[in-house]
């Protein structure tokens, strides 16, 4: 990983990055899925928290050979460091009944303070599923640690997907 106080996505030089580029993100996931198999489970479907999951959980359902793929839309930051009161879930609506009595990868690109992981992973098992986490990133002050997690930081992570800006047509 590469480490850059001045490559700062939120512009403050004083904060500590960690920076994954696209090569580190194929390797991160590739581990993941190999861990997940070592571990004896064999997931009969990969849900990604979106949006940060979405990519992740693509590439280790490639990875795995899953080719049950789908995703829950949860909105808990929005914006740098603030955070609404709890986690939202919004439409479009996975069908998580039809989940009952399924093996589950839930994938998310980091647990940071783990209550969206936490919510999700609920609202899977509540329904019957078996239900086994992954993500990129664990953060130390988590509530909910990652049954797989490519790496531990408190460092500021700067994702390849989300390194610039969004695109923006001049008027």
């Amino acid at each position: 990983m590469t480490f850059d106080a001045n490559d700062a996505a939120t512009g403050d030089p004083g904060i500590r990055r960690e920076i994954l580029d696209w090569d580190q993100f194929g390797e991160a996931a590739r581990s993941l899925a190999g861990e997940v198999l070592a571990s004896g489970f064999r997931p009969d479907v990969v849900i990604a928290i979106a949006r940060g999951g979405l990519l992740l959980a693509g590439a280790i359902s490639y990875a795995l050979g899953t080719k049950q793929c789908g995703s829950i839309n949860v909105e808990f930051y929005t914006d740098i460091e603030k955070v609404l009161p709890e986690p939202i879930v919004h439409p479009p609506m996975l069908d998580a009944p039809a989940l009952a009595g399924k093996r589950v990868l839930l994938v998310d690109d980091v647990s940071d303070s783990g209550r969206t992981l936490a919510k999700v992973l609920d609202l899977l098992t509540e329904v019957g599923a078996e239900v086994r986490t992954a993500t990129l990133y664990t953060k130390s002050r988590t509530i909910l640690v990652p049954d797989f997690s490519y790496r531990a930081t408190d460092d500021w992570i700067v994702f390849p997907w989300s390194s610039k800006p969004p695109v923006r047509v001049d008027a």
